[in-house]
């Protein structure tokens, strides 16, 4: 006989704007391991965020019988002990506050010192997690996670400084210091680099041997290999449910689906904006750049040339400098002026402004999304993209504004058009952030891990606009990923960084 450890009964989830969830089912027993899988937007997060307790059921039952026994179990008569005491969500955005206790962080705040120091450092923010678990010996604790997690050299690091794949193993780590009976994870493979990846299967066993049941939103070929069975979402319903195996093999019979055709018509007009381009000769020109913070050496004799109209890749692992590398690119890190760094044929520190440098860069990063005004609308965000700043703040015009809204339209996200940005899928917000990048028609695509958190058929139109952009335009383009798959064709230059050091600039080998 099954012993159910959670169950969700006939629930309904409103928000403001539409149902999540009408009569939802779904139950996990003691001994199962479950994967969300679905299209962007198809309710995998939300779900994960149901259960966890984020969102109020309108109606129905989410019963928790894994904390029923899990206080019998250690005689816990605390009134105030709830089911979140036991349960853990990693979700895709951290929410990380400052020592005044205010979660306030500006994005260039990592690449300034001074500005940085008010973060806390990995060490304080693991040690000063609560912790609720039996004392035994496959409990986690914060030594335990610190070397699983490959943390230790990261101890002092305020946790503002760190690469988008530490900061997921630091979330991790969090989450495992609850020892946490049911855990929930979504997307947890987004910004891990392919060591990472490969290490995570493992860490997923040891987890489920220390007592934890999985619950986690991936990618249907992300599956991991302790997971047993998988749900499928749809537009908010859970269409399908079976075990791992059956749902593989059906996965690989499946026809997929036609990607949607870029209308190259459109696109020319897109990209016509009636200004005389400039013509440089470098867009980027580094001379043995060092980057260092305290006794951390960053970037250590860096150089790079490129050249107006070609398109790199940007390789390395978590924690190699790339983020750091764009910084002095986007005019976000104050440590270019003591460099040799020229951008669109102009020495850094010769009288440029940032914002004349970000006039001519369309960027995107992974975690961008985080510092956008929480009263923006999607289509405000993308607005912002002509001024450069975080939010809309000065008005643009009607014809500003029906440019952003056909570039939404482009990218299939123009219902979100009305819709604050903060309640949109992450998916859709990934896709609103590229719009806002390519609005201004600039000289200078920054692709920080553009495909992180869509799903395979958006990736793949992604990629073809990006190729069409590139065939249309002599754009200069630099794409950071960690997979190979995720390049598009126009890339022919790569730079690669490891420990903060260039072992490969060259022409670029696809295979």
């Amino acid at each position: 006989m099954t012993h159910v450890i959670l169950s969700i009964n006939q629930v309904t989830v409103k928000s403001i704007h539409n149902n999540l969830f009408t009569n939802l089912n779904f139950s996990v027993s003691k001994g199962q391991h479950w994967a969300l899988v679905g299209e962007s937007g198809s309710g995998k997060s939300a779900l994960l965020q149901t259960i966890a307790g984020r969102f109020n059921i309108t109606g129905g039952q989410i019963t928790y019988p894994y904390f029923e026994d899990y206080k019998q179990k250690h005689q816990i008569t605390d009134p105030n002990f709830t089911p979140q005491h036991v349960t853990a969500l990693v979700g895709a955005t951290h929410h990380f506050k400052n020592l005044s206790n205010t979660n306030n962080f500006y994005y260039q705040q990592r690449f300034n010192s001074f500005d940085s120091e008010d973060a806390q450092t990995v060490s304080q923010f693991l040690k000063a997690i609560e912790q609720h678990y039996p004392k035994h010996a496959l409990g986690w604790n914060y030594e335990r996670v610190m070397n699983r997690l490959n943390l230790l050299k990261l101890a002092d690091e305020q946790i503002i400084k760190l690469s988008n794949g530490e900061t997921k193993r630091l979330r991790l780590a969090a989450a495992l210091l609850k020892n946490p009976v049911l855990l929930l994870l979504d997307n947890p493979l987004n910004g891990l680099d392919v060591q990472r990846r490969a290490d995570f299967n493992l860490l997923l066993e040891e987890m489920i041997a220390s007592g934890t049941s999985i619950i986690l939103a991936t990618a249907p070929d992300e599956i991991p290999d302790c997971i047993t069975h998988v749900a499928h979402l749809k537009h908010g319903e859970i269409i399908e449910q079976r075990k791992k195996e059956g749902f593989l093999v059906a996965t690989l019979s499946a026809k997929k689906e036609k990607l949607n055709a870029v209308d190259v018509d459109e696109l020319k007009g897109l990209l016509h904006t009636g200004v005389e381009r400039i013509v440089y000769q470098y867009i980027i020109k580094m001379n043995q750049i060092h980057i260092q913070y305290g006794g951390k050496t960053i970037l250590n004799n860096i150089s790079w040339e490129v050249l107006q109209g070609e398109r790199w890749a940007l390789l390395g692992p978590n924690g190699a400098g790339k983020s750091t590398l764009l910084s002095l690119v986007n005019g976000d890190n104050p440590q270019a002026y003591a460099n040799d760094i020229i951008l669109f044929d102009k020495k850094r520190g010769s009288g440029e402004s940032i914002w004349d440098i970000k006039s001519k860069i369309g960027f995107v990063s992974p975690e961008l999304h985080q510092y956008f005004p929480t009263e923006n609308n999607c289509l405000q965000v993308i607005e912002s993209g002509y001024n450069d700043t975080l939010g809309l703040f000065r008005v643009s015009s009607k014809k500003q504004q029906a440019t952003a809204l056909q570039w939404m339209k482009t990218l299939t996200i123009e219902k979100y058009a009305t819709t604050l940005f903060k309640n949109i899928p992450a998916s859709a917000q990934r896709l609103c952030l590229l719009a806002r990048a390519l609005v201004k028609n600039p000289n200078l695509l920054i692709f920080d891990e553009p495909c992180q958190g869509l799903d395979a058929q958006q990736q793949e139109h992604f990629k073809t606009i990006v190729d069409a952009i590139c065939e249309l335009t002599n754009v200069t383009m630099v794409y950071v990923t960690h997979y190979q798959h995720e390049i598009p064709a126009c890339v022919s230059k790569v730079i690669r960084l490891q420990d903060g050091q260039c072992v490969q600039n060259g022409e670029f080998i696809k295979g």
